[in-house]
């Protein structure tokens, strides 16, 4: 398929999505779960990925900050601006990408080969609304959340392997976070988890929504969302960059 008709069936899909839900509980208990799923299938890797992101940082820095006339509060001050700004919002969304928008792209794959999403067209149930519109409103719920979680335990992560590893205390190392801290960084990091978060879910969800074919496909499919996904996280961390900061 042309680029530019991936690009119309794609806003063909996401127009679609808008629609009155035909029953107001079942769309609830379908965005919960995915909320659920979503959550807690991301949430392990999530942890571990940022605390030793944090604390590979920590060290990295040490290890290029050799100049005596430079304090030690300068490498928590540097850990924290890399890990708000770009090691926890983007890092953790490209795996995120892997971990949530393949499960998003094959789960849709299946029920599209199996000719599900056309007995709920059949019922009169909008497909788009009920299958896709909670992956995306779960995703803008969730991935911001694991985001703001992923700071946290980045952060602890270097202030516990700065201590272990004697190169800073951590009262100097608390010093540093506080140090030039600006607000903003903070909301540019969520403004970034909430686009990466929509791409994640709505380019998957498309791959997986419109999959020809049988397993083979499906596999395929999963792969290509997860690749456009990627691709689409980096050019938009670089555009809202240039935009913002």
């Amino acid at each position: 398929m042309h680029v530019l008709t991936h690009i119309g069936t794609y806003l063909k899909l996401m127009r679609g999505m808008f629609s009155l839900p035909e029953n107001k509980k079942m769309y609830w208990q379908e965005f919960m779960h995915q909320c659920s799923e979503i959550g807690f299938g991301a949430l392990p890797i999530v942890l571990i990925i940022s605390f030793f992101l944090g604390a590979v940082t920590t060290v990295q820095t040490a290890y290029q900050l050799v100049s005596p006339l430079i304090p030690k509060t300068t490498i928590s001050m540097i850990v924290r601006d890399t890990i708000m700004l770009e090691l926890s919002p983007t890092v953790v969304c490209i795996v995120l990408a892997g971990v949530i928008g393949s499960k998003i792209a094959s789960e849709l794959g299946n029920m599209r080969v199996s000719e599900q999403i056309d007995a709920l067209e059949i019922m009169g149930i909008n497909s788009k609304s009920y299958l896709v519109a909670p992956k995306i409103v779960g995703s803008l719920v969730v991935i911001p959340a694991l985001i703001v979680i992923s700071m946290f335990l980045a952060l602890w992560g270097g202030r516990v392997a700065g201590s272990l590893s004697g190169i800073l205390s951590n009262d100097s190392f608390d010093i540093g976070l506080r140090q030039n801290f600006k607000p903003f960084n903070v909301w540019f990091a969520l403004i970034k988890a909430y686009t990466f978060g929509f791409l994640i879910s709505s380019v998957s969800a498309y791959f997986g929504y419109y999959v020809k074919g049988g397993a083979l496909e499906i596999g395929r499919a999963s792969t290509t969302a997860v690749i456009v996904s990627c691709i689409l996280i980096l050019l938009a961390d670089y555009i809202l960059a240039a935009l913002l900061l």
